[in-house]
């Protein structure tokens, strides 16, 4: 099958959350036979915080917008399968509505959101959002997490089949590799100042940091610098994706912390657990519906309610027990969690519809 993909950011994960799910999701796909074309907007400065410089399981299109678009719409109409990401982060709107013209007779669009929860509240909010009469009209939708809540909301809106394919593990990339002596602490948390997730970072890393003067704590990403910050906390600014296995490797613990929208549906788990869980970290996440669906609470992952919660694990858990738990989350993560079951669970849900019978597969076959 030819696939052309519209997305963030396959190349970079600068201010790009989704890359990792892009990676494996299309390196995979690849693997099964697939051509994939991936279009991506030079925007944000990704391009020159590139991490990913070669691409062998895609044919990489960076672009100008909007002056490129419709010259791309006119290539990818000749694809068997089109797909448009939520959060392109350019033109979306336009993206949603012309990319609707590349349906022929053997030929489907699909859109594929990596943030389900916003892209629903945001349509909810507004009756008049030009997407909400656009969502009956794609062949499918697939999402990047939310479960039986969001399939039967975006159902509720008119999509003929809402199926999750969640997020995973890629372990030919994260990976157990040597303790770095200068990313050494109790506990690590990586993730961008985002507006719908500081206030959870200040309720429980922040707060924890507080609270146990006696650790010391590692915080990565983007936008910390002009945050006010516990003195035992240090920030390492952008974490590439090729720095990932040395800092969850070199953690006692690492710190999941889900932004609002995600802990509120539940079922979300972000690239960051996957990404743990291949590198053996013990993982300690906010907690939210359906962690049980994908990993054993107090086995293989900690689930943390209150910072409170955070400082006990912190307390209790030795490194031997840590260990412990890492490697339970990461033989469970490579049995049942890896981009290559996601691809073939993608492509068993795209040979089912071809059949007419996508919306009749079990949700939890993909999960």
């Amino acid at each position: 099958m030819k696939i052309f993909v519209f997305g963030s950011s396959l190349t970079s994960t600068y201010w790009n959350g989704a890359a990792t799910y892009y990676r494996g999701i299309y390196k995979n796909l690849c693997g099964l036979g697939h051509e994939v074309v991936f279009a991506e907007p030079d925007i944000y400065e990704r391009q020159q915080h590139r991490d990913l410089h070669l691409v062998p399981y895609a044919d990489v299109r960076v672009y100008q917008t909007p002056i490129d678009l419709p010259s791309l719409i006119e290539e990818a109409s000749n694809y068997d399968l089109v797909i448009k990401h939520s959060g392109v982060g350019a033109h979306d709107g336009w993206l949603e509505e012309n990319i609707l013209s590349c349906q022929r007779k053997g030929a489907r669009v699909v859109f594929w959101d990596v943030d389900a929860p916003a892209t629903l509240a945001r349509v909810e909010a507004n009756e008049d959002d030009p997407f909400r009469n656009l969502i009956p009209r794609y062949d499918m939708i697939l999402t990047y997490g939310g479960g039986t809540l969001i399939v039967e909301h975006y159902k509720r809106l008119g999509a003929k089949a809402c199926i999750p394919i969640y997020n995973a593990l890629d372990p030919d990339v994260h990976c157990v590799v040597d303790v770095d002596p200068t990313l050494q602490c109790d506990l690590a948390f990586v993730g961008n100042r985002l507006p719908d997730r500081e206030r959870r970072v200040e309720q429980f890393f922040l707060r924890a940091a507080d609270m146990a003067p006696e650790f010391k704590f590692v915080l990565g990403g983007e936008g910390w610098g002009g945050k006010g910050l516990p003195s035992n906390i240090r920030w390492i600014g952008h974490v590439p994706s090729d720095s990932h296995n040395r800092v969850n490797c070199s953690a006692r613990m690492v710190l999941n912390i889900n932004r609002d929208s995600m802990a509120h549906v539940g079922f979300s788990p972000p690239t960051r657990i996957f990404e743990a869980a291949g590198a053996g970290a013990c993982l300690i996440t906010d907690a939210w519906e359906g962690i049980e669906t994908f990993f054993a609470p107090g086995r293989e992952i900690l689930p943390a309610s209150s910072a409170e919660e955070i400082v006990q694990y912190l307390r209790r858990c030795n490194s031997a027990r840590a260990s412990e738990i890492g490697k339970a989350m990461r033989a469970r993560a490579l049995r049942q969690h890896t981009y290559e079951l996601r691809a073939a669970q993608v492509e068993a849900v795209l040979n089912a519809q071809s059949r007419g019978a996508a919306a009749q597969i079990p949700q939890q076959a993909i999960a």
